[in-house]
């Protein structure tokens, strides 16, 4: 939480605003320069645009893609209102493509700041299209592998694609970066509420007021989020505990191996055998590494 934070008022005083961070928040949230799309097309062509920017990186990054084909759409009318934006997989066969669904209740209340590329970067490419694609597609794989799913792994791997902003040609803009900051403190503030509600002692009450003090979240948003923990217990943290350990382990073997770690070769690896409870990853990719040595 403090690295995220300070990272975030480093970000406000760059662009030379005056006020603390609950207000910068706030001017993010509603001035208008940050809403600029029309029509629903507008908003669908600013996820292509970032498909279009982040091509070129990614052929260094990974060495092996999906076949399955992928589209981005925009969520059905009939359950936009209920719907967040979220990735359907595609068939095995590549007879139906992965979707990356947004949905578009009003274009002109679409907020550049909300954190479009980390959003795409999570749910779309490289996030859980590569993983999900890559597993289904592996026919090597028993078929309960083929389809199976471990959240620590898999939200793990889509919230580390996330970190990959930057070196993929994102995050040049100090809103979007913002936004991807954002979403990424929202992510640590369950470390926090989660155990707090579960091993700690604190009540809903504390756990709302914590959130809404450390991100720009309403009550009805935070009083939502707060429920889902106190209901699955540990679901929320595991996006930052498979973030945190794929970083770990890819810092451990760029130590162990120097100029012999290749970045795509490890995002194959990792990527190959599909989701697994993370000690069997770690192991498994402790092997590839002494391998490389």
């Amino acid at each position: 939480m403090k690295r995220i934070r300070t990272e975030m008022e480093r970000i406000k005083d760059s662009v030379g605003f005056k006020g603390d961070l609950k207000a910068f928040f706030g001017y993010m949230k509603t001035d208008k320069k940050f809403m600029p799309y029309k029509t629903p097309e507008d908003v669908l062509n600013a996820f292509r645009d970032i498909q279009k920017r982040i091509d070129p990186n990614l052929k260094t990054m990974f060495g092996r893609t999906p076949k399955t084909p992928f589209e981005i759409r925009q969520t059905e009318a009939f359950r936009a209102a209920s719907a967040s934006a979220e990735y359907n997989q595609g068939s095995p066969d590549g007879s139906r493509p992965g979707i990356f669904y947004v949905p578009i209740i009003d274009a002109t209340t679409f907020n550049t700041t909300s954190g479009f590329e980390s959003l795409f970067l999570h749910e779309a490419i490289p996030g859980h299209h590569y993983q999900i694609s890559l597993q289904q597609e592996n026919e090597g794989l028993p078929k309960f592998r083929r389809f199976a799913w471990f959240g620590a792994m898999g939200e793990g791997w889509a919230l580390y694609c996330e970190s990959l902003g930057k070196e993929l040609g994102l995050y040049t803009d100090p809103y979007q970066y913002m936004g991807a900051l954002g979403d990424e403190i929202h992510r640590a503030i369950r470390l926090v509420v989660d155990v707090g509600i579960h091993l700690k002692g604190m009540t809903r009450e504390e756990a709302i007021k914590y959130m809404m003090e450390n991100e720009a979240i309403s009550e009805q948003g935070a009083t939502a989020e707060i429920e889902r923990y106190m209901a699955i217990p540990g679901q929320a943290l595991s996006y930052k505990i498979g973030a945190l350990k794929i970083r770990e382990l890819r810092e451990k073997y760029k130590n162990q191996l120097g100029s012999k770690f290749n970045l795509a070769a490890f995002h194959d690896e990792l990527l190959k055998d599909g989701v697994m409870p993370l000690d069997v990853m770690e192991s498994k990719m402790d092997a590839w590494a002494n391998k490389m040595k």
